[in-house]
């Protein structure tokens, strides 16, 4: 460990730092639906989930070294790149936490990384072919491939429970069924996303010759990456949670255990194959796949919209921070300062703002009456208003089985009631203070 110099002793903490940001960003891919459908209470939920990151962050290096070792050429880059990078992706982090939006952690990391690295050593020091094979290819796929399992996992899973629905231990089963998917996401979260800042400091590491080129994450960077994605994920990202939760879709039990399962199942497979994948991707995908695999169920389209955009501008917008911060290093030690006091001071201010609309545990699933930051209809921070069905929704209920026995059952009362209750009673006569109905 020797030539551990100071700037790479600020970068290693830079890099936790955004690790942490990572933790409480992407708690809603593993919890949002369990905690949305009620299968778990919101503060016990995070704490399996901050377990389980831990835990996975130990089960595999494989992404860590796409990172470290795939991505950019470690010779060509300084650890004062590194440091540029990470506030690029902090930044990004906390801005969509701010707003509510289910951005991704990974592409805002390596957004930062390709941009500081092309600022400081030009696009030949970028590995164009591990970026569009292991991280551009899978970002368009995932979603899709997580999307599409989601929803014939749902299908199959109103098929097969029609006879049982609506009965105790059915709704134990899903229960059980979505507490067992969430931690098994939070595990493949901690195997993809951990690494990622385990490949980062790596990196870092060679690039200020405390390790060799070609190393393998040591044991005390995948212990300190484990720990604080954890300490993150306990924190627990609420704006975010509510987004995924109740802004997409409203999720029944069948659909969130088909939604978490097809997710973990996707992100598992790509942690093993080193494909350094977006875990928010994965989810949404899911999350939207179950909405629309479901008969009468509705995705909201602004919402995913937004999600869309942001994923879209999470490289560039990244990169070209990271860009800019790396040109400021490059002055020399007060540069370095000076993106490290913009990057503390960008973080206080945005922590005030989040201060003016609190989302915490306690009103995580609140959809209606809230206005918080990134909302203008009244319904919370990234959460839109019920929507009318769109096209795909509409195309997709049409092939969709029809609902379940209890479902039938339920909606043949409703005419029963309604006629029951504009019955008028003998003797009595329409109160003329009573409100009139309105078409």
């Amino acid at each position: 460990m020797e030539n551990f110099s100071l700037i790479l002793a600020i970068v290693v903490i830079t890099a936790l730092a955004f690790d942490f940001t990572n933790g409480f960003h992407d708690t809603a891919n593993a919890m949002a639906t369990t905690i949305s459908t009620g299968a778990m209470k919101p503060k016990i939920a995070v704490a399996m989930s901050a377990v389980l990151n831990l835990v996975g962050a130990f089960l595999s290096v494989e992404v860590a070294n796409t990172i470290s070792k795939g991505l950019v050429d470690e010779s060509g880059i300084q650890p004062e790149v590194i440091f540029a990078a990470l506030v690029g992706a902090i930044l990004w982090n906390l801005l969509t936490w701010l707003v509510g939006l289910p951005s991704s952690s990974s592409h805002a990391l390596m957004g930062g990384l390709i941009g500081a690295t092309v600022a400081s050593a030009g696009m030949g020091a970028v590995h164009g072919d591990v970026l569009i094979t292991k991280v551009l290819i899978p970002a368009i796929a995932a979603p899709l491939v997580a999307g599409l399992a989601a929803m014939f996992a749902t299908r199959l899973t109103y098929s097969l429970g029609k006879k049982s629905a609506g009965s105790k231990s059915s709704a134990k089963g899903y229960r059980a069924g979505q507490i067992a998917s969430a931690g098994l996401v939070s595990l493949a979260h901690g195997t993809n996303d951990a690494q990622k800042t385990m490949g980062i400091i790596t990196l870092a590491l060679v690039a200020g010759g405390a390790l060799a080129p070609d190393s393998d994450p040591p044991t005390w960077v995948i212990v300190s990456a484990g720990v604080a994605i954890a300490l993150g994920t306990y924190l627990g990202g609420w704006r975010i949670i509510r987004t995924m939760g109740k802004g997409l879709t409203d999720l029944q039990p069948q659909q969130g255990f088909a939604a978490q399962t097809s997710a973990a199942t996707v992100i598992l497979a790509s942690s093993h194959l080193g494909f350094s994948l977006s875990t928010t991707h994965s989810v949404s995908g899911a999350v939207m796949g179950a909405g629309l695999g479901r008969k009468g169920g509705v995705v909201r389209w602004s919402t995913a919209t937004r999600m869309f955009v942001a994923w879209g501008l999470t490289l560039p917008a990244a990169a070209v921070v990271g860009a800019l911060a790396e040109w400021v290093c490059r002055a020399g030690a007060w540069g370095t300062a000076l993106v490290a006091i913009f990057l503390v001071g960008s973080s206080a201010w945005i922590w005030k703002l989040s201060r003016r609309e609190i989302v915490d545990h306690t009103n995580v699933n609140d959809t209606d009456g809230d206005t918080g930051a990134g909302s203008t209809d009244g319904t919370g921070p990234g959460v839109a208003p019920d929507e009318a069905p769109g096209v795909v929704t509409a195309a997709v209920a049409a092939v969709t089985p029809p609902p379940t026995v209890a479902a039938e059952g339920a909606a043949a009362t409703v005419p029963a009631q309604a006629t029951a209750a504009a019955t008028p009673v003998p003797g009595t006569g329409p109160d003329p203070a009573a409100p009139k109905a309105t078409v």
